[in-house]
């Protein structure tokens, strides 16, 4: 292990050694957080408080992750169910937003982060904890989400970000575990690291990293099926949405929680939201990541057409504009700015109209809409057919046109356009 010496403190929200008695823990019983558990409690000479939070994740059985924390020293272990509010407050932005980074990329981490340390200030106060510890690297995005908010939640509260300071990477802290009898998944064999929530799964580390190689998806792939070992026969989803948040699957109404955990079972089976990703890090990196989000991916894919159904050109233009600027600004740990509430506003004004029922299809890997219906739709069958209706004016059509053409056909007129093109 390399001298903690090379990292120094200087941010004013960074815990000095010496300076509180205890400790909350972001604790998820990974490799990071597990290391971290027993090494606070040798470096910093305080107590540890273990804070767990159900977002609906499926790998982890958060009883044993309770209980592991509590063997490796932890005062307490505090297991938090935010599943139906992280749900209902953010998962329900999501996807009025058509929630989506880069290219499949449904923000199930970003979005968790804010749940975590909105519940992390919570149980701070609660347990009289004046710091609080996260098992971030210092290359990531997350330690700028959990420091950011939770600061921004109550300035009063310091951090500690251990991976940061004790500059062990991942091949270490596999063998400072052996040497603790700290049981982790990870073995050099299969580094892989996750983050888990009901919106996605995202998997790390390993030839992952790399660009230039080709992801082992038969050992990274925890929730879905590759494509090719997806069902031969397709399903068919019919979802209702009312206000652009769903509201029932086939006819069934339930919680959105619980319409999510539907979704991901059944578009896992069908190899539905699987993406391998070259994102921009917002510290400036480049990394790849595979993510599995197959609820998010059908509930977005129905949720958009539905709503392209129901709105004008313009609305929809500006749309794609405002779900981009939220999905960048979710990512990189902008949630509490006003802007956010300013967004938020116009996506639910979008979104009074988007009601009705979407049909949609999974078939090996893929989320096909194959129709739409709402009581706000803008097709007329009337005026859209090719058959003949007295409900549109054609003759009204040539005058349009002639004044549609003007502008380029009189730029035509005063220059060469083609010639220089060709030119080039």
């Amino acid at each position: 292990m390399q001298s903690q010496s090379t990292y120094t403190k200087t941010a004013s929200h960074e815990a000095a050694k010496g300076s509180f008695k205890t400790c909350l823990l972001l604790y998820s019983g990974g490799l990071d957080t597990s290391t971290m558990l027993k090494w606070i409690q040798d470096e910093y000479k305080c107590e540890v408080i273990a804070l767990t939070i159900d977002l609906g994740q499926t790998a982890d059985n958060l009883s044993e992750i309770k209980q592991k924390a509590l063997n490796l020293g932890a005062k307490e272990a505090i297991v938090y169910d935010a599943k139906e509010e992280f749900a209902d407050i953010f998962l329900s932005e999501a996807i009025k937003s058509n929630a989506d980074y880069q290219g499949g990329y449904a923000l199930s981490t970003p979005l968790g982060r804010v749940m975590i340390s909105k519940v992390a200030v919570k149980m701070a106060e609660k347990y009289n904890c004046e710091v609080v510890a996260h098992g971030c690297t210092g290359k990531g995005n997350d330690q700028v989400r959990f420091e950011g908010y939770i600061t921004t939640l109550n300035p009063k509260i310091k951090t500690i970000a251990p991976v940061r300071e004790w500059s062990m990477g991942r091949d270490e802290q596999i063998e400072f575990c052996k040497k603790n009898g700290i049981p982790v998944k990870q073995t050099s064999a299969k580094p892989y690291s996750y983050d888990e929530n009901m919106w996605g799964n995202t998997g790390e580390g390993g030839e992952i990293e790399n660009p230039e190689m080709s992801p082992k998806y038969e050992d990274i792939l925890q929730w879905a099926n590759m494509p090719e070992k997806a069902p031969d026969k397709s399903e068919i989803l019919e979802i209702e949405f009312h206000k652009g948040v769903p509201v029932s699957i086939n006819g069934k109404k339930d919680k959105l929680m619980n319409l999510i955990a539907q979704c991901n079972q059944i578009g896992s089976v069908h190899g539905v939201g699987v993406f391998t990703l070259v994102e921009d890090r917002f510290v400036g990196l480049k990394v790849r990541g595979v993510y599995e989000n197959p609820g998010a991916t059908i509930l977005i894919e129905a949720h958009k057409k539905l709503e392209k159904l129901v709105s004008t050109r313009e609305e929809n233009e500006l749309k794609v504009l405002m779900d981009t600027k939220w999905a960048y600004l979710t990512y990189a740990a902008k949630w509490y700015d006003p802007v956010m509430y300013h967004i938020h506003a116009f996506q639910n004004s979008m979104n009074k109209k988007v009601t009705g029922s979407v049909k949609i299809k999974l078939y090996k890997g893929q989320a096909q809409v194959l129709s739409c219906t709402s009581p706000h739709s803008l097709f007329d069958e009337n005026l859209a057919t090719f058959n003949k209706s007295a409900d549109f004016n054609q003759n009204a059509s040539a005058g349009f046109i002639e004044l549609w053409n003007l502008p380029q056909k009189t730029a035509f007129g005063m220059y060469d356009w083609e010639s220089e093109l060709n030119k080039n």
